[in-house]
């Protein structure tokens, strides 16, 4: 082991390194997590906590009570054994737009809902495709 320069070991005691014979041990100071600047009680931050997380009525529910057991595309009808293969698709592709008269849903089941979202895909491979072939 070559031995420190005095001009670097201070430097290093400057910066919180300590050296005890030929081995080295470093000084961490603990961070503080630094408190929010608010003007908010804590009841008030944890009921606004509350009210972000509560869960979004469930719209998968009300859609079967609408449109019943039935894949719009493919008509397969499901019975409560197994009403999990049915899903609920967004006809506008936004899962947030849920109106309560289900306008903007449809059930499909698994395998009609995987390809009415993997055709955009398709086409868009195919399109850019054919645009390199030519």
């Amino acid at each position: 082991m070559t031995p420190i320069g005095t001009e670097f070991a201070v430097e290093l005691k400057r910066e919180g390194v300590n050296f005890m014979g030929s081995r080295q041990r470093i000084k961490f100071k603990k961070h503080q997590p630094k408190k929010p600047a608010t003007d908010r009680s804590v009841d008030e931050i944890v009921r606004e906590l509350k009210e972000r997380s509560a869960p979004s009525p469930d719209y998968r529910e009300q859609s079967i009570k609408i449109h019943g057991l039935i894949c719009a595309k493919c008509g397969r009808e499901f019975d409560s054994k197994d009403r999990r293969l049915l899903t609920v698709h967004h006809k506008d592709g936004n899962r947030l737009n849920n109106p309560a008269d289900g306008s903007n849903w449809e059930n499909l089941c698994v395998y009609c809902h995987e390809d009415e979202h993997s055709r955009g895909l398709l086409g868009d491979y195919l399109r850019e495709k054919g645009r390199r072939d030519r």
